[in-house]
């Protein structure tokens, strides 16, 4: 039986990239406290699928393909849908290499995803939520958005931005009553990952290895993140604002 932590009841939220890992958990989770939840993924599959599951346990969701590139088709998108509560940008994608391995095309790829993503969702739906005077906007950020992380070039970059674009809009807009803030998690076990692990050689070892670089030892399960977006969508965190919220296991605490 789901545990009422924080309650959505009345509210709509938009997440992208819901088909799966974290954005499905949160997805999931908003829904259990009350939440109308739109799922946003390219993936219309994935994205299904995580609506049948929410509709299956009671809960009210809908699919949106969307890719979050397009800020024309964000703005259409935001045409069709009514005003948002909650705007979780979750979705974005990884890359692996260092300066020598890293080409401008991956940079700008990484970028047009994982930055301009967030930043075309904002522009398409936050106006609305401005206009009302009430709302919470979540970037997913990363680790990798506060700290340098090895073979990462384009990934960090790009992370490092999502917090300053998240810090940008709150102290430009938080006047207006919509919250702005960032989550960075350290190593969290989604499929994604796990399927990354079984190319290694030695899948149990680097799956180790990568939960060796949190304090703790493991990596984060997605429900421990979607539990902190949670608390940023629901009105108990209404002077929570500008914040990145780093859920990392103490990674960054140092060595």
């Amino acid at each position: 039986m789901s545990v009422l932590m924080f309650s959505l009841q009345n509210k709509t939220a938009l997440i992208t990239g819901a088909g799966s890992g974290i954005g499905q958990s949160i997805a999931t989770t908003f829904a259990s406290q009350g939440a109308e939840v739109i799922v946003v993924d390219r993936d219309a599959a994935a994205g299904n699928s995580t609506v049948q599951m929410i509709n299956e346990a009671g809960g009210m969701a809908t699919f949106a393909q969307l890719d979050i590139s397009d800020p024309v088709a964000a703005l259409e998108l935001a045409e069709r849908l009514p005003v948002l509560d909650v705007l979780v940008n979750n979705a974005g994608i990884g890359h692996v290499g260092n300066l020598l391995g890293t080409t401008a095309a991956d940079v700008d790829q990484l970028h047009a995803v994982n930055v301009r993503g967030a930043f075309n969702l904002c522009k398409a739906f936050v106006p609305a939520m401005m206009e009302r005077g009430r709302g919470s906007v979540i970037n997913l950020a990363s680790i990798g958005g506060v700290l340098g992380v090895r073979d990462r070039l384009a990934y960090t970059m790009s992370k490092h931005a999502v917090v300053g674009l998240t810090k940008a809009l709150a102290l430009d807009h938080s006047h207006t009553g919509v919250r702005f803030n960032s989550i960075c998690p350290g190593r969290v076990e989604t499929p994604f990952v796990l399927s990354r692990l079984a190319e290694y050689p030695d899948p149990e070892k680097a799956r180790k290895d990568m939960a060796s670089t949190q304090l703790n030892g493991r990596m984060a399960q997605p429900h421990e993140i979607a539990t902190a977006a949670l608390y940023l969508a629901a009105d108990e965190s209404s002077m929570v604002t500008g914040t990145n919220l780093i859920i990392d296991g103490g990674w960054s605490a140092g060595k």
